[in-house]
């Protein structure tokens, strides 16, 4: 199919005239066009796919691999860095790549997404291997770029998951799992940074979180393997295990020390009233998830 005959190419006949509305006419109209950001929900079952494969490949020592050009390849970028304060995993854990390079998060790289070469380098450079996840991003579904590197990953044997804003996408033919939510046309003819971008990070959040979760990186709905690496982050963590356990801030600070600064321990330690060593066996059994050792006991 022709971009220009692609849904988030074409024209909204809600907004033909935005030009000559009023302020709050433009930001009414805009949050009315908003509301269809939740065709997300129709992709309910493929993103819980995507969550529970990308999991198991990423308890193997895989990565989350995010891959895009232009607004999706910064939403891609944004949604790796930002789990390695979240969630304390490292660096290397998310790596988000985006068509022509990290200048390209800032200014357009001319050509870069038209090339399904690059793509492959890219991944190339990686060392990319059978436990990682590749998440291609791309609002028209149709981006060489991302084309390229989900045609390497899965040569590799990686899980490849599309997402895309169009129906019937082309990524969507080049990977295991395809999402697809078709948010209409944008409120600006073409600016997919709109609801195609609101919908792709709302995609991202869950993916992410979802395996985040699987990894036992949240107890209840707390995060617990913050890194206490200043006085400010070690008083949050003390916060985190009073939360969850009850402790005063002198018991969560001492158990915080026997631990060496890992929360989810402490909090074992502290609900289930056993020493350091007995508490990680109970972990080391049960896959790290803290909610599983409590319920048990």
């Amino acid at each position: 199919m022709q971009i220009k005959n692609l849904i988030t190419e074409t024209r909204n006949p809600a907004t033909l005239h935005i030009d000559t509305m009023s302020t709050l006419e433009i930001v009414k109209t805009i949050n009315h066009e908003d509301q269809k950001v939740a065709a997300v929900g129709t992709q309910d079952a493929q993103i819980a796919q995507a969550i529970d494969q990308a999991s198991e490949r990423y308890a193997k020592g895989g990565r989350l691999v995010y891959v895009g050009a232009g607004t999706s390849g910064r939403l891609g970028v944004l949604d790796a860095v930002e789990l390695v304060p979240t969630y304390g995993i490292k660096p290397e854990r998310a790596v988000g790549l985006i068509a022509g390079g990290k200048g390209a998060m800032y200014r357009a790289v001319e050509g870069a997404e038209d090339s399904p070469e690059l793509g492959e380098k890219d991944l190339r450079e990686l060392n990319l291997t059978a436990n990682d996840t590749v998440l291609g991003l791309s609002a028209s579904g149709r981006t060489p770029y991302v084309i390229g590197c989900l045609n390497y990953a899965k040569k590799v044997g990686a899980l490849t998951v599309s997402i895309a804003c169009v129906p019937n996408s082309e990524i969507g033919q080049h990977s295991d799992i395809k999402i697809e939510a078709v948010v209409g046309p944008e409120v600006i003819t073409g600016s997919t940074r709109m609801k195609s971008g609101t919908a792709q990070k709302m995609i991202l959040n869950m993916i992410s979180t979802g395996v985040m979760i699987r990894q036992g990186k949240v107890y209840e709905n707390i995060m617990i393997d913050v890194q206490p690496t200043n006085s400010k982050l070690v008083d949050r963590a003390c916060r985190i295990i009073n939360i969850a356990t009850g402790a005063d801030k002198e018991t969560a600070l001492s158990t915080l020390k026997k631990t060496n600064n890992d929360v989810g321990l402490a909090i074992v330690m502290l609900k289930t009233k056993k020493d350091k060593e007995a508490a990680q066996v109970l972990l080391k059994e049960n896959n790290g998830q803290v909610g599983k050792v409590i319920s048990q006991e």
